[in-house]
């Protein structure tokens, strides 16, 4: 297959600075209560009056540090501190510790319940705040989080992470993280982004402590998490590790394909780094084969019988590109390049908002616009495009590294 680097690079990183980044310099921030704006529509209508979420919050900081790491623009700066000062200010539970899942438009705590899923991503965040500026307090905030998480989510009988916990840390009952979440004691997807989380924390911070808790999350993904039937994440589960979902989502299956092997590559085990990439190799097969339509686009979800929801949200979408793209890589099969490249030329025609900017929520399968307008939500945000966009250009211009 004959693709052109160049181009596609070009094509990339105009995406990524005149469209994503752009988008949210211009239209996100709240110059009138602090912090960024908690809900915009497509037609870029505000609601200045919406809640603020921890995940949009700590996605939008841990983009701009990574867009000023990777550029040096100071504009990218200036929205990562902005980005920094409000999460430290409004997010941080000064009692208590941790973060706060959401709080209103005004910055007083709305959802005080500790969501091990956010805790994670503050630690993302902070971590790359870290590496962009050396700011030492960003790196003393993600430890503090590592070490509090490991004092009260981890599950020591069973191994791996509890999903939620109160605001004071003891048990809940509440545990989904949205409507669409079963309530249960363990899921993939928080799981996925802790071990994403304390792969970018042992970047900068070797500890002991932190390399034989990144390697048990692997270790447990590639057991539990995995079906090692199909190659595809169960979705969620009780505390004992016994599956409770049959839904697939092959937008996680893709991007964890990628980002376990980033972890092994990071953790620097050769073992686990060969297992991680065999296993991740046949979840990029499996998406291929089953998740991806006829114009390139990933389609949500499928259930025992097939695909139960047809549409492509944007997210699966940015992560297949680099999915796809680390299975070629890892290969060397054109199979994996053509559906990279597919993969993107299907967001330039369907996915990226020609008329108000930044990306679509979600298109159908004929690659209509769908009924979810959100252009800026709690889960609205620039870290899936903004990172495809990232690692894209660190691997087409081949200046990627693992440590």
């Amino acid at each position: 297959m004959n693709v052109n680097n160049e181009q596609w690079l070009a094509s990339i990183k105009q995406e990524l600075e005149s469209n994503i980044l752009d988008f949210w310099m211009k239209h996100t921030i709240d110059e009138q209560k602090g912090g960024f704006y908690g809900n915009i529509s497509r037609d870029l209508t505000v609601n200045d009056e919406a809640g603020k979420s921890l995940v949009l919050n700590t996605r939008i900081l841990w983009t701009f540090a990574s867009a000023y790491r990777m550029t040096g623009n100071e504009a990218y700066l200036e929205m990562a501190d902005r980005a920094y000062r409000y999460v430290n200010k409004y997010f941080v539970d000064q009692e208590y510790g941790g973060l706060y899942w959401m709080v209103d438009a005004a910055g007083s705590p709305a959802e005080t319940k500790k969501q091990v899923y956010g805790q994670a991503f503050a630690i993302y965040a902070y971590s790359e705040y870290y590496r962009a500026t050396g700011n030492e307090a960003a790196l003393q905030k993600a430890i503090s989080l590592f070490h509090t998480l490991e004092k009260y989510s981890y599950d020591e009988q069973y191994k791996g992470y509890f999903e939620a916990l109160t605001r004071e840390w003891l048990e809940t009952d509440d545990n989904s993280l949205s409507e669409k979440d079963l309530n249960e004691k363990k899921s993939m997807n928080t799981h996925l982004h802790i071990m994403e989380g304390y792969t970018n924390l042992y970047r900068v911070w070797k500890s002991d402590v932190l390399h034989a808790k990144l390697k048990e999350l692997i270790e447990i993904t590639i057991k539990h998490i995995i079906n090692p039937d199909n190659a595809h994440f169960i979705l969620f589960f009780d505390e004992k590790w016994n599956g409770r979902s049959e839904h697939i989502s092959y937008g996680h299956d893709i991007e964890g394909s990628w980002l376990l092997v980033e972890a092994a590559e990071v953790l620097g085990d050769a073992a686990l780094l060969a297992e991680a990439k065999a296993i991740a190799i046949r979840m990029a097969e499996a998406t291929l084969n089953e998740g991806v339509d006829e114009d390139g686009g990933l389609l949500n979800e499928a259930g025992p019988d097939g695909i139960i929801d047809s549409h492509k949200d944007w997210w699966p979408q940015a992560e297949a590109v680099v999915g796809f793209y680390n299975a070629y890589q890892m290969t060397g099969d054109e199979k994996y390049l053509e559906a990279a490249l597919k993969s993107w030329q299907f967001i330039e025609n369907f996915i990226v908002d020609k008329q108000f900017g930044e990306w679509h929520w979600s298109v159908t399968r004929d690659g209509a616009p769908s009924d979810n307008l959100q252009k800026v939500s709690p889960w609205k945000c620039p870290y899936h495009n903004g990172r495809a966009c990232f690692e894209m250009i660190e691997r087409l211009s081949g200046t990627a590294t693992s440590h």
